[in-house]
């Protein structure tokens, strides 16, 4: 018999399919496990993100500290010329959902500008409405 049989073939692949498909939501969703105390210091961690949040009347705050949207492209300038982590330097923009779309993307444009490209848009979680 020269053809080979792929019937078992397939079915292991079905099966590995299927042990996917329900291992995968598990992965997302964490376990809660309490962990024991150790007397090991803690890891380095890699640089905090700096966080940029416009507020429901337009308030600017870089990392809780306020800022005119006049002097913006400096303190964009002074933050880009901080030396970076190697993986490059994180922005959080945060604003509020009744925001005038344009004054986000003005925020964007000044922090593209200043060459701080790795900007990440922070959302809520959840089923609000």
């Amino acid at each position: 018999m020269a053809e080979i049989n792929v019937t078992p073939l397939v079915d292991v692949m079905l099966v590995l399919l299927i042990i996917f498909m329900i291992t995968a939501p598990l992965l997302v969703a964490g376990v809660p496990i309490d962990l024991p105390e150790s007397r090991a210091g803690a890891l380095d961690q890699q640089a905090e993100p700096v966080q940029v949040a416009i507020d429901g009347q337009g308030a600017i705050t870089i990392d809780d500290q306020p800022v005119t949207e006049a002097d913006l492209p400096r303190q964009f300038a002074t933050i880009a010329a901080q030396p970076a982590p190697e993986e490059g330097r994180r922005i959080y923009l945060r604003a509020d959902k009744g925001l005038d779309y344009g004054r986000v993307m003005r925020v964007m444009g000044e922090l593209n500008k200043a060459g701080l490209n790795r900007v990440a848009l922070v959302s809520v979680g959840g089923d609000e409405q």
